[in-house]
């Protein structure tokens, strides 16, 4: 999927990052001590699921793979790279590019190149298949860029989840410069990791009558509130009726990382359905006619259209605070 620059949010984001943490480590020999006895030999230092070399060669490998997908919107090839939440929105991304303006298409296609990587390995032994970029594809440094996932799928890493950020995260490494992986089922204050998704979910269904209990105010959770407020808004509210409910992510896994002073960074999937149904008076006598997005996977006119949304998003989580989504993105991936 190739990311360019922040697009409106809830849609398109944008992403690229090199450097490494030092995965090496050398264990002292013994030596004799003045009585003779042996000193015992220190014990090695832990080691990374995969070394600095071998996770920038895997970055390299979906970047050209990902820019020639691009080019032809091959699935195919992107699925060789690509796989969880963000492959199902790059797949999304093809389908509806007859859709997109000209310029769009032409941003999209363009070759991108992660710049300045920071690797986040967690340690072997950690009970974890995953390790973390993050990095910019803008020339901007200014830029944070964003959050790269890549997992262990089908007996090679593939990207599986890729979030902007607003900020550099400032992830905990340990004395071995690696990356500490968090239980995504343990509570960090209110919510554990796995649980963000499905109780985010109630912004769309309700604006927010139990979330904003949970999530602290920002831009992803008032426009989200947003769009549940303005669902019969305008003229296709006098004829129809439109609700959001809460659906199963296409991929569960979720992925958190501690963070410097003891919280949580977590990357989550998310999922809904959006139904627009007549209203019994016009039940008999009119159709809906499917919007752009919609028609492109079914364009016949009916009397109910239900939208499938899937999406990703970041999250902070401290234990004395509210959770903090930072970043939300959906795509439409199907419609019937």
């Amino acid at each position: 999927m190739n990311r360019p620059a922040r697009l409106p949010r809830l849609t398109v984001l944008a992403i690229g990052v090199t450097t490494a943490i030092s995965l090496t480590a050398c264990g002292s020999s013994g030596s004799e001590a003045d009585a003779g006895s042996a000193t015992p030999k220190a014990s090695p230092a832990p080691k990374g699921i995969v070394d600095q070399k071998t996770a920038s060669s895997v970055v390299d490998a979906y970047e050209k793979a990902n820019n020639k997908a691009n080019a032809t919107r091959d699935a195919k090839l992107l699925g060789t790279v690509e796989a969880g939440q963000v492959h199902e929105q790059s797949k999304a991304d093809y389908k509806h590019w007859p859709t997109w303006t000209k310029k769009r298409q032409k941003t999209y296609s363009t070759p991108f190149y992660y710049r300045d990587r920071k690797f986040w390995i967690p340690a072997t032994g950690s009970g974890v298949s995953w390790f973390a970029v993050t990095a910019r594809s803008l020339k901007d440094p200014k830029d944070p860029g964003g959050l790269l996932i890549f997992d262990k799928v089908e007996g090679r890493y593939k990207m599986t989840a890729a979030v902007a950020l607003n900020a550099k995260p400032k992830i905990a490494v340990d004395t071995h410069g690696l990356a500490t992986p968090v239980d995504p089922s343990k509570k960090v204050g209110t919510l554990a990791p796995d649980e963000i998704g499905e109780r985010y979910e109630d912004f769309f269904e309700t604006g927010g009558k139990e979330a904003k209990q949970i999530f602290a105010s920002t831009e992803d959770t008032r426009e989200s509130t947003k769009v549940f407020t303005e669902r019969n808004a305008g003229e296709s509210g006098r004829w129809s009726t439109t609700k959001y409910e809460g659906a199963d992510p296409a991929h569960p896994a979720v992925y958190a990382l501690k963070l410097v002073g003891g919280g949580v960074l977590s990357v989550f999937p998310a999922a809904h359905t959006e139904s627009q149904v007549l209203k019994p008076a016009y039940l008999y006598n009119s159709k809906i006619t499917p919007g752009p997005e919609t028609r492109v996977y079914n364009p016949t006119p009916r009397i109910a259209i239900i939208n499938d949304y899937q999406g990703q998003g970041l999250a902070e989580l401290q234990p004395q605070k509210k959770v903090r989504v930072t970043e939300l993105e959906y795509r439409i991936t199907g419609s019937k």
